[in-house]
């Protein structure tokens, strides 16, 4: 299903020469209205006539979050206060956080965006959408919630927690999406199991939108299977807009990117050069069409790939792939780089263990050392020695496989890793740099 087809299907050269357009304008706006921007391109020497072609975009500066923190909190605004709606952050746990603001056509532009992606993954005006993401600050419970109901959606603003009581709503209120991370969603899952609910017989859900964190293809089969739905991941971040920035249609083979609001790239993160089509590498995204903040080459520290292929649901936008972690996520091990999501496509292949799982990074003396923490199933983890002796080789193996390092794998028992019902805390880093 489309939200705006005639954007949605535009032709390559057609779409491309939009961007450019769009860029020129922007670049022009920014100039104009931005001091942090101005003085940027005029170290560059960028004025709107650089821009004669898309691949003419590398020509302008990156932006960090650095950037953002270092202009706490409205330096990057290109709007008066008195124009501004809406204003989000991020927690702002590793520093200052990251400021972020709209005016009410930045807000119809994202309503737009969500219901965009809404409509690729099958909800229509006869869903009931239970949205278990927090509302605050992050941008993931209002972003959602008014793109959802854009299109017509009854929405149950059930905000994260309270997982019992998530189950009843569902149950009661007949929810057929559900809204929160993919994470939760096990939790939920696992949850409903002790309850004693059937997803087929008690619950009516039939669609699942996941975000806000990086999640393999077995979590999303263990999803499917666990609540009876499809599931469909999107992506977004504060600083460029929200959620809304990409998501997978019926097809669930990469997520579109509304290219005629953004502009993507994926680059080398070492060496700050354009990868190959279809090569993994650090994200980068430019707005088009934001009013308060605009933004370019945001450097999103995600890892993906994008697809410029035709995609068999008509849509001619290019495809990024799940990212398979983030650059400051990225674990360096013995000179290996280690992403948490290599070890859980490994771990959701093997039977006898959960999909709930911890990486522990420790340091002994100069080398860097990794145990991950497994929960085995309640009757093999009480079963005899030598079945669990068997299933830690079989993990091994695999794992050595597939990071080309050995990595120390302990069975813990069920329910012993702690549940989130936000984001799923994967990595202890126990390092002293």
């Amino acid at each position: 299903m489309f939200w705006e087809k005639d954007r949605e299907t535009m032709d390559r050269k057609e779409l491309e020469n939009l961007q450019v357009e769009l860029l020129r304008e922007n670049i022009e706006y920014a100039y104009n209205n931005v001091p942090f921007y101005r003085k940027r391109f005029d170290e560059y020497g960028i004025t709107k006539e650089s821009i004669r072609s898309i691949e003419d975009i590398r020509k302008l500066p990156f932006t960090t979050k650095n950037d953002f923190r270092d202009n706490y909190p409205f330096g990057l605004l290109a709007r008066p206060m008195k124009e501004i709606v809406r204003i989000h952050s991020s927690s702002g746990t590793t520093g200052k956080p990251t400021v972020v603001a709209y005016t009410k056509k930045d807000l119809k532009t994202w309503a737009d965006l969500v219901a965009r992606i809404a409509k690729a993954a099958g909800v229509t005006d006869e869903d009931v959408v239970q949205i278990a993401f927090g509302y605050g600050l992050f941008t993931g419970g209002f972003g959602l919630h008014y793109g959802l109901e854009n299109i017509g959606a009854a929405i149950i603003p059930a905000s994260s927690g309270n997982t019992k009581r998530q189950i009843m709503l569902m149950e009661d209120y007949g929810a057929t999406v559900l809204v929160c991370t993919p994470s939760y969603a096990l939790y939920i899952a696992e949850v409903a199991e002790k309850l004693g609910k059937d997803p087929k017989k008690d619950l009516k859900l039939r669609i699942g939108m996941f975000g806000a964190e990086p999640w393999s293809e077995q979590m999303r089969k263990k999803i499917e299977e666990s609540l009876d739905i499809k599931a469909y991941d999107n992506y977004g971040l504060s600083e460029i807009i929200g959620p809304g920035v990409a998501g997978e249609c019926e097809m669930q083979n990469g997520m579109h990117i509304s290219e005629d609001h953004f502009i993507a790239e994926v680059i080398n993160p070492e060496t700050e050069e354009p990868v190959k089509p279809g090569e993994y590498g650090e994200l980068v995204i430019t707005t088009l069409t934001k009013e308060a903040l605009p933004v370019f080459r945001y450097r999103t520290r995600d890892i993906t790939k994008l697809d410029y292929t035709p995609c068999s649901c008509g849509r001619t936008s290019v495809r990024m792939s799940k990212p398979i972690g983030r650059t400051d996520d990225m674990l360096i091990i013995r000179g290996v780089n280690v992403f948490p999501s290599q070890i859980e496509e490994v771990l959701f292949n093997i039977e006898g263990v959960s999909p709930h799982y911890q990486i522990v990074v420790d340091r002994k003396g100069a080398l860097d050392t990794v145990t991950v923490l497994v929960e085995a199933n309640a009757n093999l983890f009480f079963d005899e020695m030598k079945k669990q002796k068997q299933l830690l080789d079989k993990i091994n193996d695999e794992l050595k496989t597939t990071l080309g390092i050995d990595v120390d794998v302990k069975l813990v028992e069920p329910n012993s890793i702690e549940r989130s019902e936000g984001k799923a805390k994967r990595i202890i880093d126990k390092r002293k740099f």
